[in-house]
């Protein structure tokens, strides 16, 4: 079963490290919910597409939320994920500061280290869970 998620999650991220950076289409949220829509769930951000096109609207809809961990979770909640300690592969969090909201990130763990999608390409980060999810 890891081997088939492992082997998922590499074309997925074949597939977005080439797609262009985009507010609202193509960012480090909806990272994760294309992953979810990759892996057979529907869309659990359906409701944010298309609502910001800048880093600005984005900005504005994690203040409203105070933070990043209760939109993901939010999200992660529309596909009856579960919340857990660990993270394997193909688990999706939030990483990065608790107390810095602009310096928190959506991310997708790929067995060994936290993914998350930059504006020019997807890549590793070392930052701490916030919150931890299994999709």
């Amino acid at each position: 079963m890891a081997e088939l998620v492992a082997e998922k999650l590499a074309a997925f991220l074949a597939t977005q490290s080439v797609r262009p950076w985009q507010p609202g289409t193509v960012d480090c949220c909806l990272f994760l919910a294309d992953w979810a829509v990759w892996i057979g769930h529907r869309d659990p951000a359906a409701h944010l597409r298309g609502m910001y096109d800048s880093d600005d609207g984005f900005r504005a809809i994690i203040a409203a939320h105070q933070g990043v961990v209760p939109v993901v979770s939010q999200c992660v909640a529309n596909i009856n994920g579960k919340r857990v300690q660990r993270p394997s592969c193909g688990s999706v969090g939030v990483i990065g500061s608790p107390a810095n909201i602009n310096r928190q990130w959506g991310a997708i763990f790929d067995g060994e280290r936290w993914l998350i999608r930059f504006r020019d390409e997807v890549g590793p980060i070392v930052a701490r869970p916030l919150a931890i999810w299994k999709i």
